[in-house]
């Protein structure tokens, strides 16, 4: 069973994605991908990485009936120079995590079950489902602001609401062991990630 996910440089060395272990392996299979050694960051390509894991490197292993391989934590594409663009998906769900579960009118945070999406500006006067005019409050605020802008209502806004920055968020959570593996090629807080257990 091949599990767990890779993180993905371009040739520059720049994470650009985070793909799942058997599309890591698979790529540096087809040659696309080679490993980045975990200790010293040289780079493998699939036999060389195949005859390595049968040394044993540690970390996580996928069994054929004979051999082992090693599930790199690692991989940097061979042809790839670019940047994956993520554009981030306009959802309640990630308002939320936009928002990290804090009011942004009071500013306290609060189980999901006790916040609403509020508009910025009404709909009744034109406000619409974006980014840039939803943010989370909790119900007293949502009530007592009611169908007032901010400004009428006396009730500024924490952060004014924009499209999220991340760069890029993949929505998943990243066990603290890999994110650590990471590190040097990544910045966890502008990628959105954190180190919660259980991918």
């Amino acid at each position: 069973m091949v599990d767990g996910h890779v993180l993905v440089l371009n040739r520059l060395w720049v994470a650009v994605h985070i793909t799942p272990a058997r599309r890591a392996l698979t790529l540096m299979y087809l040659g696309a991908a080679r490993a980045v050694h975990p200790a010293d960051y040289s780079l493998y390509a699939f036999d060389d990485w195949l005859e390595l894991s049968q040394d044993g490197l540690g970390g996580r292993y996928v069994h054929t009936p004979s051999l082992r391989i090693r599930i790199p934590e690692v991989i940097q594409l061979t042809l790839f120079n670019g940047f994956v663009r993520h554009q981030v998906r306009f959802s309640r769900h990630n308002v939320f995590e936009r928002d990290s579960s804090t009011c942004q009118y009071c500013g306290r945070r609060f189980p999901r079950s006790q916040l609403t999406i509020d508009h910025v500006i009404p709909q009744s006067r034109g406000g619409g489902e974006t980014w840039e005019n939803l943010v989370l409050a909790c119900v007293e605020c949502n009530v007592r602001k009611g169908n007032r802008t901010p400004e009428e209502a006396g009730m500024p806004l924490i952060r004014r609401p924009i499209r999220p920055a991340w760069m890029p968020h993949f929505g998943r959570r990243v066990p603290s062991g890999q994110l650590a593996s990471w590190q040097r090629f990544v910045d966890a807080r502008q990628w959105g990630l954190t180190a919660r257990e259980g991918a």
